[in-house]
């Protein structure tokens, strides 16, 4: 069997069997433009020429997740989005139906909601002190509140709606979990409400550069379950399916990914590029099987330029359609 031998960094190279070749491109450790010698080659030589096979885009996507025996765990809930930029779902529940939110995100709500604050979501039960602590530790790592909230219908024999909010202009994305292979990766601030019975959890980067450089950070958002879910970002969403292809994009526009999705960073191409051409330092890089959900106005982005525009902030008040206007509020209070 050959041992390939294939650079990490222009100065460090690894060593593996070609057996392990596709776990290690699966891994994202092995890409198509990692340079790559074994015996009987005459010079270093990118993997996508030597192996074009490990590579291939027409490798075939993993099947399906079998259908679960049990029947579906989450609540099944109906639901309507209303507006354009600045959205609010709302959701109708039959009696005994419950759905979980972010404190602070209910809008409206029928007679026969009723609604409490919990300690996670309900999908599993917390057993003693320390599985409190994880579970509160989970909330606290991905910057949101220890308590979400549960609507639930009391009424007797009639369905009512409770209705949830986006926090900022954007989109609000349903994600039906079993149809998405029953997980979904996204950015840590996207989640807004769902069906009971889904998993509200985390996940962490395992790759330094991507923790660093990714937009990110090393804690996203994991959503399990078999229901559906809601999640918010901003501007408009683009949702693409990766059929084996690589796809680069900018690292805070990132909304979420299905699990066959690996993610990675590389350089914004040469020096020059990386600090003038205002794309930032770095880019992900996606690639696999699944699907991936874009954003085009990060909030990051939006609040960046709100505040660098701000009058109390240094910036300039133009387009307000007067000379006056700075001396007009000298005596508003503006």
């Amino acid at each position: 069997m050959k041992i390939y031998h294939y650079l990490i960094t222009p100065t460090a190279r690894e060593t593996a069997p070609e057996s392990q070749l596709p776990d290690l491109v699966l891994a994202g450790t092995l890409k198509p433009e990692t340079m790559v010698w074994t015996d009987g080659m005459a010079q270093w030589t990118p993997a996508g020429q030597v192996l074009p096979q490990l590579f291939s885009k027409t490798a075939s996507a993993p099947p399906p997740l079998p259908p679960s025996t049990g029947g579906q765990r989450s609540h099944v809930i109906d639901f309507e989005i209303h507006g354009d930029d600045m959205q609010m779902v709302e959701v109708e529940l039959d009696p005994g139906e419950t759905v979980i939110a972010e404190a602070g995100g209910m809008c409206f709500m029928e007679e026969g909601i009723e609604f409490e604050t919990k300690m996670g979501d309900g999908s599993a039960p917390v057993s003693g002190f320390m599985g409190a602590l994880k579970a509160i530790g989970s909330r606290v790592l991905t910057g949101e509140s220890i308590f979400m909230t549960h609507f639930t219908n009391r009424g007797a024999g009639r369905k009512a709606k409770v209705a949830f909010a986006a926090p900022y202009p954007g989109k609000i994305v349903p994600l039906n979990l079993a149809e998405l292979g029953g997980e979904v990766l996204c950015e840590k601030d996207a989640f807004l409400c769902a069906a009971f019975g889904t998993s509200v959890g985390i996940a962490f980067n395992k790759k330094l550069g991507v923790g660093f450089f990714g937009g990110e950070g090393f804690i996203l958002q994991r959503l399990r379950g078999d229901g559906l879910a809601f999640v918010h970002a901003g501007g408009t969403i683009v949702r693409r399916e990766l059929k084996g292809e690589t796809l680069r994009v900018d690292t805070g526009c990132l909304v979420g990914m299905t699990t066959g999705i690996q993610y990675d960073i590389q350089r914004a191409g040469n020096l020059k590029s990386m600090f003038f051409g205002g794309e930032g330092l770095f880019l992900a890089t996606l690639r696999g099987h699944g699907t991936v959900w874009l954003q085009s106005l990060p909030f990051s982005r939006m609040a960046d330029r709100i505040i660098a525009h701000a009058p109390s902030s240094g910036g300039s008040a133009t387009g307000e359609g007067s000379v006056l206007g700075g001396i007009g509020r000298m005596f508003d209070g503006n």
